[in-house]
């Protein structure tokens, strides 16, 4: 029969012995434990001290509990029923997944602090049943709770908002959207958090006919997430414009907001679209954090390879770089993690961006106001007086930001931008259809990455054998036997197939033969050829390979990369 032992020892002492943090860091922790009065854990991970699966794991080790992944779980329907009530799983962190395997009266639970001996005696309490730790991330575990008790959550507080309105016989507009507590308050903050734990990019509510719609963009795939009646539309919609600091009284006109939120322990800064539609104003919010917009390089997807020409590209003291790739295809990514890498006291680095999509400690960043006359020239000219050694726009739309990118890239400066193009060599013909002269372009440019986001098979996938046609896609002779991999589902990836996407790119050096080649007003075709004979992998070979290696299906190849040319 399987027993734990209640431990208490001290998670600073444990995470110090494991070398993931100093006697100075634990110091000034507990100093500011003591104004705020958070556990240690969540301070630790607050102050970007250590991370959340570094607690896990160090937790792991010093108690000998098991550490788990609760996605890898589907967790049966009598365990969810001994605690119907998601609330005290949450506020206490904790979710039952499975029973012991050698007595049914021990129940195994995820916890992010196994410690919590309170928490423990009250499950005991609820479910008549002994509790056996194990350890998870936090938001491991409330994306469990989401996944299993959000949608009666929800409902039940949309049955709360509509007693209230019952009761008090007044219209949706008069209904107070600020009250913390109030139902709309909660059910717009349950959508932005379960879209956050669902790894969610963007949040769709949509009025319809007879219903609200709510989806959320997956891995650049929409997912239905619930709906709602329609007359709580407004209360939602007045509600979002509250907290993006917009006009709750303006119906008829598109507007924009922002908002920013702290969802288990990581901050968002949510980008806000409202717009009239024939059934009532649509809402569309962008997530997006700091820690996902300026990752580690090597997290990108990059080849050695590929990171070998991609750290050639910035190595540049002056020039221009071209990010390019339909929207949603990770250019700011790319892009923030660049300016992270550059980013020092001995450099002045200026960005002007339409929005600021996350503000980066020692960056010196423009928001656009078309409104103030505050637009990409007009931000790049004063931006030429401030100094800089590095700018990076947001996207280059016209004649005359391309000629000002140009004109400071010629006089010093590194310029890094991005382009809304199929391929790396069709951005030069780009500036040059804007109007650039070809000798410019050539001068200035030393650097394209085109880039793909693509979904990545979970380790659910299925092994089947390449037919005629997927050989040809991938580059394998027909003569080869050939084993490629498809989507499958499993409670992991949502029964999906995919968890998670790769970057696929195309990065192409400026050489001196493309210098020339492009003042000679050279074609895509004839730019793209010189490109690939210097060692550059197209989007659809780079795609080809990931697919060999078994990361990505044909299918994601198929979706990413226009694949009814002839054969390469």
């Amino acid at each position: 029969m399987a027993t734990f032992v209640r431990q208490k020892k001290r998670l600073g002492d444990m995470l110090i012995a494991a070398g993931l943090l100093t006697d100075e860091q634990l110091r000034e922790a507990l100093a500011k434990q003591k104004e705020n009065g958070l556990k240690l854990g969540v301070l630790l991970i607050q102050e970007g001290y250590v991370s959340e699966q570094q607690v896990a794991y160090t937790l792991h080790q010093q108690t000998g509990y098991d550490l788990i992944e609760l996605t890898r779980y589907d967790i049966p329907q009598d365990i969810l029923r001994l605690v119907p009530d998601g609330y005290m799983l949450k506020k206490a962190c904790m979710m039952p997944f499975e029973y012991d395997a050698y007595d049914s009266q021990y129940l195994k639970v995820a916890m992010s602090d196994p410690f919590d001996i309170v928490a423990i005696d009250d499950l005991q309490v609820v479910t008549g049943m002994q509790i056996m730790p194990a350890i998870a991330t936090t938001s491991d575990i409330m994306a469990a709770i989401d996944k299993y008790y959000g949608s009666a959550e929800n409902q039940a507080v949309v049955d709360q908002y509509n007693k209230e309105r019952e009761q008090t016989y007044e219209v949706e507009e008069q209904i107070d959207e600020t009250i913390e507590n109030a139902p709309i308050v909660i059910l717009v903050n349950r959508i932005i958090e379960q879209a956050v734990r669902k790894r969610a990019s963007d949040i769709h509510i949509e009025p319809m006919e007879n219903m609200i719609r709510v989806r959320y963009r997956v891995d650049g795939v929409m997912q239905n997430s619930g709906s709602y009646q329609t007359n709580m539309l407004s209360a939602i919609v007045t509600r979002i414009k509250i907290i993006g600091g917009m006009d709750i009284s303006e119906k008829r006109k598109p507007q924009d907001g922002r908002i920013t939120r702290v969802v288990d322990r990581i901050e968002y800064d949510i980008r806000v679209s409202v717009l009239p539609t024939v059934f009532g104003e649509k809402v569309v919010m962008r997530l997006a954090s700091k820690q996902n917009l300026s990752k580690n390089k090597k997290e990108l997807g990059f080849t050695d390879r590929e990171l070998a020409r991609f750290d050639k590209i910035f190595s540049n003291p002056n020039g221009i770089i071209l990010v390019t790739g339909p929207t949603g295809s990770g250019k700011s990514t790319t892009l923030y993690t660049a300016l992270s890498e550059l980013n020092s006291e001995f450099v002045n680095i200026i960005t002007v961006e339409d929005p600021v999509e996350a503000n980066i400690d020692g960056i010196n960043q423009v928001q656009v106001n078309v409104k103030a006359d505050m637009t990409f020239a007009n931000a790049l000219r004063s931006i030429l007086r401030q100094d800089p050694d590095i700018i990076m726009i947001g996207e280059i739309r016209d004649k005359e930001t391309a000629n000002i990118a140009v004109t400071a890239s010629i006089t010093g400066h590194l310029v890094v931008s991005t382009l809304h193009t199929n391929s790396a060599a069709a951005s030069i013909t780009r500036l040059a259809d804007m109007g650039l002269d070809h000798y410019l372009i050539a001068d200035s440019t030393v650097g394209v990455i085109a880039q793909r986001l693509a979904r990545r098979l979970c380790e659910c996938k299925t092994a089947k054998a390449a037919t005629p046609e997927e050989k040809r896609l991938i580059g394998i002779p027909q003569t080869d036997e050939f084993t490629i991999y498809a989507p499958c589902g499993c409670s992991k990836c949502n029964n999906t197939g995919y968890l998670g996407r790769i970057g696929v790119y195309e990065i192409m050096n400026i050489s001196r033969k493309l210098r020339n080649c492009i003042a000679a007003k050279a074609n895509t075709e004839e730019i793209e050829k010189i490109a690939i004979q210097e060692g550059m992998s197209t989007l659809r070979n780079s795609a080809a390979r990931l697919v060999r290696k078994g990361i990505i299906s044909v299918d994601e190849l198929k979706r990413i990369v226009y694949t009814n040319d002839e054969e390469e």
